[in-house]
């Protein structure tokens, strides 16, 4: 097998695996009720956007970071999320 080939096939790989890991983060709050959690799960969401531009304009060659901070924006998404659930019950 060639050196490019191998080389596409693991790139390829690699993309397959970071969509199925990395869920793009939703916005999911609602504005009215809990504006600056709002905004900050907006900033996760531009962070994440980000990040994705980051990696096509390096070949998605950045040594798997963009992906594990791609990963903690998606989780700093949920808790925010979560916290906006907990204000919710009070």
């Amino acid at each position: 097998m060639s050196n490019s080939l191998f080389r596409s096939i693991a790139v390829i790989g690699f993309l397959a695996a970071s969509l199925a890991c990395a869920q793009e983060p939703v916005q999911n709050i609602d504005r009215e009720r809990h504006g600056n959690l709002a905004t900050a799960q907006k900033l996760v969401r531009e962070a994440f956007d980000r990040l994705t531009e980051a990696q096509a304009a390096n070949n998605y060659d950045l040594g798997g970071h963009a992906d594990k901070a791609k990963e903690l924006l998606r989780q700093a998404n949920e808790e925010i999320k979560l916290a906006a659930e907990s204000a919710n019950r009070k």
